[in-house]
């Protein structure tokens, strides 16, 4: 499964920039609103450590690390729900994602245009969301006039239940409380599934800020995002756009050497995939061999069952069991035999809970 984020903000926050970042593709990034007014399409490799290891030790035909797609759409404005700027139709170019990435420009620069025309990152925030919610209020609306009449008419226990929990949520909205902050239960949550609501999806703020406080990210306007991500129990990544950028198009030691001279341990783009599997609850499993190394990324607390299906259907239908390893045991033993010879190789059933860095090879019959 692929990792999924929607990038939204104002024009000129630096989302452009931040996705010539992520794909070191050089998609337009202009000075004034709506540069981009086609959504771009971004499909980066997720960084692990473990996988470098890994390639060195199997020396592969195939090496697959998990992917990230990011969709950049165009920059929105107060109004956007109902038309202003490039209008509602970017929206949903973004609901299919599993998490928004929300850009804030937390920076002052008289060269750079800001559409209200001063820097304000909270009234920003609002903005962005205040339209992320309307949208979702003009499908429960749309939806709410055609299923509560087939509800009565019917007493339908589907049609009913659909029928409360958009009712739960349209007044929720109406009260400015974004749906992921709305106590569904899990049949709720089923029965919303297909609507894609933006507001329902976990939300990353992540903080654009100057080359020169990088050492030092927690300025005046950081300190407002944090502070209000703190209310809705959402992360907060900094970095700088432009920073981000120019390490894409450096070599592996040449970033490396970057990295050092301004004082970070990684890149911002690094900690922001941190920060999404975080929220999203997400691990990763491997499967090894000569003749492939692959990365698979699964939801903690699904098992082994679970997992083989990620590989293909067929896996999981005639699922049988699983051989896993422990990466950590891997390397501390230093090859899959003396892993086994170690006594530390298992074999696992169904029930089994993926663990993340596990190694696995499964067993099934159909």
């Amino acid at each position: 499964m692929s990792l999924r984020a929607g990038i939204v903000g104002l024009p000129n926050v630096g989302k452009s920039t931040l996705f010539n970042a992520i794909t070191n593709q050089k998609i337009l990034a202009e000075n004034y609103p709506f540069a981009t007014i086609e959504p771009n399409v971004g499909v980066v490799t997720v960084p692990d450590e473990r996988m470098d290891k890994l390639k060195e030790m199997y020396e592969p035909n195939k090496f697959i690390p998990t992917a990230y797609e990011f969709t950049d759409i165009a920059g929105l404005v107060k109004g956007a729900s109902k038309g202003e700027g490039l209008g509602n139709k970017f929206l949903s170019h973004i609901r299919e994602v599993d998490a928004i990435v929300e850009v804030v420009r937390c920076f002052d620069d008289g060269k750079i245009i800001h559409v209200d025309g001063e820097i304000n990152p909270i009234r920003d925030i609002e903005t962005i969301n205040l339209e992320l919610a309307i949208s979702d209020l003009d499908i429960i609306n749309n939806r709410l006039d055609r299923v509560s009449k087939k509800a009565r008419t019917t007493k339908n226990k589907d049609d009913l239940l659909e029928v409360e929990a958009l009712e739960k949520c349209k007044k929720a909205l109406e009260e400015n409380i974004p749906l992921r902050q709305v106590d569904l239960s899990d049949d709720e949550k089923k029965t919303l599934k297909s609507y894609s609501f933006l507001t329902l999806k976990p939300i990353i703020y992540l903080a654009n800020i100057k080359e020169s406080e990088l050492g030092n990210p927690d300025n005046e306007y950081v300190s407002q995002v944090k502070d209000y991500a703190k209310k809705e129990n959402a992360q907060v990544v900094s970095l700088c756009a432009s920073v981000e950028e120019e390490l894409s198009e450096l070599s592996k030691e040449d970033k490396e050497e970057m990295l050092e001279g301004l004082g970070l341990d990684g890149s911002g783009l690094d900690k922001l995939i941190t920060a999404t599997y975080d929220i999203l609850g997400l691990a990763t499993y491997f499967t090894v061999g000569k003749d492939e190394v692959r990365a698979w990324t699964f939801k903690k607390g699904m098992n082994a069952k679970q997992c083989a299906g990620i590989i293909h259907t067929d896996f999981e239908r005639g699922f049988i069991r699983a051989e896993v390893i422990s990466y950590t045991d891997l390397i501390e033993c230093g090859s899959e035999l003396k892993v086994k010879e170690a006594g530390k190789a298992r074999l696992e059933g169904k029930e089994y809970l993926m663990q993340d860095g596990d190694i696995c090879h499964f067993r099934f019959n159909v």
